[in-house]
């Protein structure tokens, strides 16, 4: 700090012993941060709005190719415009660690139990990669429009959960067919939606709490946040609750604006508290199945009160803001009002644990009696209902249990990317009488999945990238011990809000599986690569003090190796004769830029990597359309065009079972059995750990060629790798009676 508070040619001298890129200042740059935000906030929500909830391969794979031709587009232009490249390679090593995740996401095919759903996953991955490396290269081309990557992510937010709000207004209309109470459009996941909202909340704090920007607009915060808040309880998300909860520990606990931060979210939460407690009393709200007009005509009230709390919370905002600028508190009052509001806080545990002491069985009983709920596999789900927040119940141990033994079949390297799906089955519990074992694609949480999935080195990169990336938050936000006692500018406010960001994010993601949902993952990404983007907080510091040294607007300047001016003409004596100017040969203004061709050519290698990641995330997509057009050929009576686009469906996807099905089908019906039965075995090659294909198999075995006892064999591997089915069980004993064998089944534990 001593470099900034020195001699006007301080920053200079400091700046010359540890050469690096000057970023440019602020008003040399044209206006775009409005642009920027709109596009952001545009790319977000239509990300949740066209990929949803990240099931469904066709919308979800366009939405990954447009994320890696922006990134590749991004990381192209940081390389060939000057000042982008010229800059010094913040959260290179996150960035890398990312990289190598990637990497070892697409290996995985090679051994993986499930290769189709391993290229799939592959494909996702890389374009994770592509918006955390196109926001560095963002971050590293237009470094002082950060506020409008919060304003981009906060108004996302908003639109999404707004229109979730609607569907609930207006259910005869958006929502007719909806059966929930739960708000889940539109990713057709509550969850997801609760964590929009919670990831939303953090940017409109730091809107309302901050001292900079139009009062008009910070005022805005206060009736957003209370819109997001009646989303966030309306979805009945717990764990989203408990990741908004671990972002504004972090918040209050880092930012020095608590004051100001508790005065918008506690306004914003006493206009909402109103509309969240008369809904969780409403039987339209907060019941399943009910018909459209009961849905109806609550829901018209919902929205003539939700109007009322915006119209009043944005009266609020702006009294707040007037009175914040006309009467500003003294120190003593904040003094004051800091002490109540720790004493507040203080107070929520001790509250907590008098209840706790005062319910049957004692604090003793209440924690084991919630720890077991937590963790037993076979715990009561709650209902969906408000409820939900008083229980500790869910289906997450389940998934969890299964993810650990099916991460027991390869604790290495793990079974496959994406392949949990597949594997669990031959884990899964036995589900209650009468009904079908529940079909799930995810663990719930990052840890086992990846553990399922990848295994223990999997794991240890994705631990790799999160310490990398701490190191990063650590060094921008100036948390190092020899960082204290720096200001906090408004840069750095701004940098905590997207970490905060990303710590919900993150936290959501640990348990539960919004990692595999766009919308929220891009969310978290964009906050964590944009804040490791940036330089330290004393480089910052010190750039901005040499910066207001430095020439007039309009001469862009760039450091490469030292002290060195680029500007379009020689500077005026002036210039250089003022406090702290650097002395420059006139030779240097002779100078013309050469052509980057390094740069030049890493641009192209981006572009064409970005390319053949498009290309072949698109396969699996060309090869379903090709299968569906196979079968209207086959409805058509064209037998011979069908077969023959079944075998271009498989060409285009070698690796999933889906297109030899249908081949063996098409060949069934051509009267070909031999080559039929060859398309069927070699599905069951290409996948032995699923029990379809040997399900399959078994019955054009059993059904088809008559030969029983082939198809017992085949049965029974679907029975080990399925035994809660009732398809296998079925099947199993079908086969058994065939073979003239007591028609009982082995035993179901694998």
């Amino acid at each position: 700090m001593s470099s900034l508070a020195g001699s006007p040619d301080a920053p200079a001298t400091a700046l010359a012993r540890r050469p690096r890129p000057l970023a440019l200042p602020a008003r040399a740059r044209g206006r775009g941060g409005i642009a920027l935000a709109g596009a952001l906030a545009l790319l977000l929500a239509g990300t949740a709005f066209v990929a949803d909830g990240g099931l469904r391969l066709e919308r979800t794979t366009y939405v990954e190719v447009v994320l890696m031709l922006l990134g590749a587009v991004l990381c192209a232009a940081a390389l060939l415009v000057p000042h982008a490249r010229a800059q010094r390679f913040n959260g290179g090593l996150t960035l890398a660690a990312v990289a190598l995740l990637t990497a070892y996401t697409a290996v995985s095919i090679s051994w993986s139990l499930a290769p189709s759903d391993s290229w799939i996953e592959a494909s996702r991955t890389f374009s994770y990669l592509a918006a955390f490396a196109g926001t560095i290269a963002l971050a590293r081309l237009v470094p002082d429009r950060w506020p409008a990557i919060l304003h981009g992510i906060a108004i996302a937010c908003v639109v999404v959960c707004g229109w979730a709000l609607l569907t609930k207004v207006f259910p005869g209309t958006l929502s007719e067919d909806e059966i929930y109470a739960r708000l889940r459009a539109p990713y057709d996941y509550w969850n997801a939606v609760g964590l929009t909202a919670a990831l939303g909340i953090l940017p409109l704090l730091w809107l309302g709490a901050r001292r900079s920007g139009r009062p008009v607009f910070n005022a805005l915060a206060w009736p957003g946040i209370a819109l997001l808040e009646v989303a966030l309880m309306q979805s009945y998300s717990r764990g989203s609750l408990l990741a908004l909860g671990a972002g504004l520990v972090f918040w209050f606990a880092v930012v020095p604006l608590r004051l100001r931060s508790a005065v918008v979210l506690l306004g914003a939460t006493a206009g909402a508290a109103p509309v969240i407690g008369w809904a969780f009393t409403m039987t339209g709200l907060t019941t399943d199945r009910l018909p459209l007009d009961v849905r109806g005509d609550t829901g018209h009230e919902l929205g003539a009160l939700l109007l009322l709390m915006l119209v009043v919370l944005t009266a609020l905002g702006l009294l707040a803001g007037f009175l914040a600028d006309e009467r500003p508190a003294s120190p003593q009052a904040k003094r004051l009002a800091g002490r109540v509001l720790l004493g507040v806080l203080a107070a929520v545990p001790v509250i907590g644990v008098i209840a706790l002491a005062t319910a049957p069985g004692g604090i003793d009983g209440q924690v084991s009696d919630g720890w077991n709920q937590l963790t037993n596999p076979n715990a009561s789900t709650p209902d969906n209902t408000p409820g939900r927040f008083t229980e500790t119940s869910s289906v997450r141990a389940r998934y969890w249990d299964e993810a650990f033994h099916v991460h027991g079949v390869s604790p290495w390297v793990g079974t496959g990317a994406g392949a949990y799906a597949t594997v669990r089955t031959r884990f899964r519990a036995a589900p209650s009488p009468g009904a079908n074992p529940l079909a799930v694609r995810h663990a719930h949480g990052y840890v086992p999945q990846t553990l399922a999935d990848l295994g223990w080195a999997g794991l240890g990169i994705s631990l790799l990238a999160l310490a990398l990336w701490c190191f990063g938050v650590i060094r921008t936000l100036g948390m190092r011990p020899r960082d204290r006692g720096l200001p906090w500018d408004a840069e750095r406010v701004g940098m905590a809000a997207l970490v905060a960001v990303a710590l919900t994010f993150g936290v959501h993601s640990a348990v539960d599986w919004t990692w595999f949902i766009p919308a929220t993952a891009l969310i978290g990404l964009i906050a964590a690569a944009w804040v490791v983007a940036r330089p330290s907080l004393r480089t910052r510091m010190e750039d901005a003090a040499l910066a207001a040294t430095l020439p007039p607007a309009g001469r862009p300047i760039v450091r490469d190796t030292g002290p060195l001016w680029v500007t379009p003409e020689p500077p005026a004596a002036a210039d250089i004769a003022g406090p702290g100017a650097l002395p420059v040969a006139d030779a240097d203004w002779r100078r013309r830029p050469r052509f980057p061709w390094p740069a030049a050519v890493g641009a192209v290698l981006v572009g064409a990597l970005a390319l053949a990641a498009a290309w072949a995330a698109i396969q699996p997509v060309r090869s379903v359309n090709a299968g569906d057009a196979a079968i209207e050929r086959l409805q058509d009576g064209n037998l011979e065009a069908a077969v023959d686009i079944a075998r271009i469906a498989h060409d285009r996807n070698p690796l999933a079972p889906d297109p030899l099905w249908e081949l063996a089908y098409l060949e069934q019906q051509r009267g070909r059995l031999a080559d039929a039965e060859d398309a069927l075995e070699q599905a069951v090659r290409l996948q032995p750990a699923s029990a379809e294909t040997w399900r399959r198999l078994g019955r054009f075995q059993l059904s088809t060629l008559n030969q029983p006892a082939d198809a017992l064999a085949s049965f029974r591997a679907a029975y080990y790798l399925d035994p809660r089915s009732q398809a296998s069980r079925s099947d199993f004993l079908e086969a058994s009676r065939a073979n003239g064998a007591p028609a009982t089944l082995p035993p179901a534990s694998p």
